[in-house]
């Protein structure tokens, strides 16, 4: 499991709560890159293909699993993607505990086959939806019961994610590597290099913009997608944006990156089932510009921690990009104070976490009563 994603950050984040209240959190998952965050968190990993969609495979996992439960004397399962979540749901009913499953985005279903395989991330007792914009998509295209949906909005880590524990060296460090001259404002659009986050349209804006003093940077790796890499460097090529537009790889301090940056944009096509980068960047108190859609619709307070804009509008995106690079100090200032104010109330890793541990303590109690 790699630690960049949702679902495995949450995994890392709720297994640490569970430890640091003197539970026991034990992670089933294929391995990778984040087991030792997982050993660190104090979490115990155990490595089975639960990643595997062979139907052969995932009926062997629902023993192996229900051994698993028998032999740790498991409380409750939660899974949080579809493969697991198929052995975890039969494997419960098999043991007889309660299952919990966490709905972390929209899924594709274009057909009957691929809803069956989606539907089993309704199948648990409750079901925490990660906004409020997924509750809404589970009532209309799950029939889900509406007492079953909890909605538990991602959080992010206020101490990673505080301006005052950023130091100027670590953004000194990062202006460096990424050839950043001093005193020309930052534009930046995080995220995986895949076509709906938009970063075509983030190009064509800044091309509309037309200033020659600001840089732009595209922060994240093409996970193997190089013909779109080469499609976003030849769109800078022909905008004449060479100096101006930067492809950047993925960052390991994303902290110091968004201290960087004067304006953050989320630009996807498609609506973000949450949308993490909103929250962090918030929560540095930087000013975000967001396609108005999906979970931003909810993390970003329209004209006082950012601003909304309608999906594919480049017009509207230049316009806006414009304005917040024409701020002054004062609003800049008083923007700041709102955007970690509402990080900080609203989307913690904290609350994140006690809610999600009350999930569990309500099922639990409900299983004691019955």
């Amino acid at each position: 499991m790699g630690i960049g994603g949702g679902v495995e950050r949450g995994t890392v984040e709720i297994a640490d709560a569970i430890t640091a209240q003197g539970g026991r959190a034990l992670v089933v998952s294929n391995g990778g890159d984040g087991v030792h965050e997982l050993k660190r968190a104090g979490a115990e990993h155990i490595r089975l293909p639960v990643h595997s969609k062979n139907p052969l495979v995932l009926y062997t996992n629902i023993q192996r699993l229900v051994d698993l439960i028998k032999a740790e004397r498991v409380d409750i399962i939660h899974a949080r993607s579809r493969a697991p979540a198929w052995s975890a749901y039969f494997a419960a009913k098999r043991a007889g505990i309660p299952l919990v499953t966490t709905f972390h985005g929209t899924y594709a279903a274009g057909n009957a086959l691929k809803r069956r395989y989606n539907s089993v991330m309704v199948r648990g007792e409750r079901v925490i939806a990660i906004s409020r914009f997924i509750g809404g998509h589970l009532l209309k295209n799950y029939e889900v019961p509406a007492n079953k949906i909890r909605i538990i909005h991602r959080g992010v880590n206020l101490d990673r994610f505080n301006p005052a524990k950023v130091t100027a060296e670590r953004v000194t460090v990062l202006a460096s590597d990424w050839r950043l001259e001093d005193g020309l404002p930052i534009v930046m659009l995080p995220g995986r290099l895949t076509r709906w986050k938009g970063q075509t349209m983030f190009i064509e804006a800044i091309a509309k913009l037309g200033r020659r003093d600001i840089r732009c940077l595209l922060v994240g790796g093409d996970q193997g997608r190089t013909e779109y890499r080469q499609e976003l460097e030849n769109l800078v090529h022909n905008h004449g944006l060479g100096e101006i537009v930067r492809i950047v790889d993925h960052c390991d301090d994303m902290p110091a990156a968004y201290m960087l940056a004067d304006v953050v944009v989320s630009a996807s096509t498609d609506p973000e089932a949450f949308g993490r980068i909103l929250i962090e960047a918030q929560a540095l108190g930087r000013p975000v510009v967001a396609s108005n859609h999906g979970g931003a619709q909810e993390t970003v307070i329209e004209g006082e921690t950012g601003w909304l804009f309608p999906p594919g509008d480049v017009d509207a995106l230049a316009t806006l990009l414009d304005q917040i690079l024409n701020l002054s100090r004062e609003d800049r200032a008083q923007l700041a104070e709102k955007a970690i104010a509402n990080a900080r109330l609203n989307f913690s890793k904290q609350s994140m976490c006690d809610k999600t541990l009350e999930v569990y303590r309500e099922i639990l109690q409900q299983k004691v009563s019955g």
